[in-house]
């Protein structure tokens, strides 16, 4: 089944040195940007990440030191990069646990306001896994009766991962809606305040933290009690997006 959809929508993948999204950094990065007619534009590219990839990540998706060492950093293409997907919601396999926080700190990185406000996020594994629970080979097979070659290289991931999409329409007619906000709201294990879900909000729409021993808690009134906390985030190895809604909440207590 066709995807429909009212907007641009991209469908992505990456290939980082790791898996810890505050000091990994990205080596490929492929999109499928999918328009409304139906038309299809696809853009994959090696990056330089500015650190040696250890052999386990290699061992991974086969992208060597020597394979990057002429690309560009993602300092110099994210302007770009940005610009692109602009506009477009945003769809991936794990996407919304890792390529998404990891995408977005990069931008950071690279001095990227990110506004990601009014993107719907499609996270076809959560799909998946809430249906069948499988990985992506699995998927690939159980949905669209093929074998994925290639796998973790990211062009091979990114297509099979809107192929599974589109087959998963198919499969499930009566659990999924053929709309992106609905497919979102599915993929969705809670409503998270920031890309990396170390935020979330409670039934109140008050913002808690979402680990550690304050999980559970309002982050205003931990904020209230224990000042010293945000000095403590601010510091450690947190995402740079999770740590600027800390700055966000604590500047709206001390401005009071």
């Amino acid at each position: 089944m066709k995807l429909q959809l009212q907007r641009p929508a991209v469908v992505f993948d990456l290939e980082t040195t790791g898996v810890q999204i505050t000091r990994d950094r990205i080596v490929e990065i492929s999109i499928l940007k999918v328009h409304p007619d139906g038309e299809e534009e696809t853009k994959t590219r090696r990056i330089n990440p500015g650190m040696p990839i250890p052999a386990a990540a290699t061992a991974v998706h086969g992208i060597t030191d020597e394979d990057v060492a002429n690309q560009p950093t993602f300092a110099q293409v994210a302007r770009s990069l940005y610009e692109w997907i602009d506009g477009c919601d945003i769809i991936g396999f794990n996407s919304n646990r890792f390529d998404v926080p990891m995408l977005v700190e990069e931008f950071l990185r690279a001095g990227i306001a990110v506004d990601f406000s009014d993107r719907r996020f499609v996270d076809v594994q959560t799909i998946y896994h809430k249906l069948e629970r499988r990985t992506l080979e699995a998927a690939y097979k159980f949905y669209c009766g093929k074998e994925l070659t290639n796998a973790h290289a990211a062009d091979a991931d990114t297509q099979a991962t809107y192929e599974v999409l589109q087959a998963q329409l198919d499969h499930y007619p009566d659990e999924l809606q053929n709309d992106i906000a609905a497919l979102a709201k599915f993929s969705s294990y809670g409503r998270t305040v920031d890309f990396a879900g170390m935020l979330a909000y409670d039934e109140q729409d008050e913002i808690i933290i979402n680990f550690g021993k304050y999980r559970g808690q309002r982050l205003k009134e931990v904020l209230l009690r224990d000042p010293g906390y945000y000095g403590w985030v601010q510091g450690a190895q947190f995402p740079l997006e999770t740590k600027a809604w800390f700055t966000r909440v604590y500047q709206s207590l001390i401005a009071k």
